[in-house]
């Protein structure tokens, strides 16, 4: 079974700015292409899952009633162009916290795949930052930055660790994903 982790913010929808949160239906606006990725995924036969931190809950900028709103309007625009999102998982909390489903911890990733028993070198997560790269390499999985999100090229060269692959954006990461498949393998589902 082939899994990819999605971060929310910057990788599906718009990034809504630094220390911002998307708080309510009108602020959550996808990033052209990502439907079309997610679609791709599907139809190569990968279970995506959605993993993201959103700590604005517990910070009671927007309620866990709300989050899941802008979660159904996701599912529903992705499932109309022909993708599917196996498992949407969020950590609620702050980093203050510390509990151990916020990134750049595993434990909504072990969460998320259940009892797969999945070896993650094989796995890819795309993300926009830093955390997103450091929850990559804590998982064993391999890691795509992003660039539409939080994170530009020139702040990588102060990273203690780098991704394992750039891409401009979903789309791009995706279809680096999908060419990288062994010819059998690159069959449409």
């Amino acid at each position: 079974m082939n899994i990819v982790f999605l971060d929310r913010d910057g990788v599906i929808n718009e990034y809504p700015g630094h220390g911002e949160y998307v708080t309510n239906l009108k602020q959550f606006k996808l990033i052209k292409g990502s439907k079309e990725a997610i679609k791709l995924l599907t139809k190569h036969g990968y279970d995506v899952y959605v993993v993201s931190n959103q700590g604005g809950v517990s910070k009671g900028l927007f309620s866990k009633a709300t989050l899941n709103e802008i979660t159904e309007k996701m599912l529903k625009e992705i499932t109309k162009a022909g993708g599917k999102i196996k498992k949407v998982m969020y950590c609620v909390h702050t980093a203050e916290e510390n509990c151990e489903c916020r990134k750049p911890k595993t434990g909504l990733f072990i969460k998320a795949a259940g009892d797969l028993d999945k070896d993650f070198r094989d796995v890819y997560y795309i993300g926009d930052d830093k955390r997103d790269v450091e929850t990559s390499r804590n998982l064993g999985a391999k890691s795509i930055l992003v660039l539409s999100g939080k994170t530009n090229k020139k702040e990588l060269h102060s990273w203690e660790f780098l991704p394992d692959r750039t891409a401009n954006n979903l789309l791009e990461a995706v279809k680096n994903i999908i060419l990288c498949l062994p010819a059998e393998k690159r069959r449409i589902k």
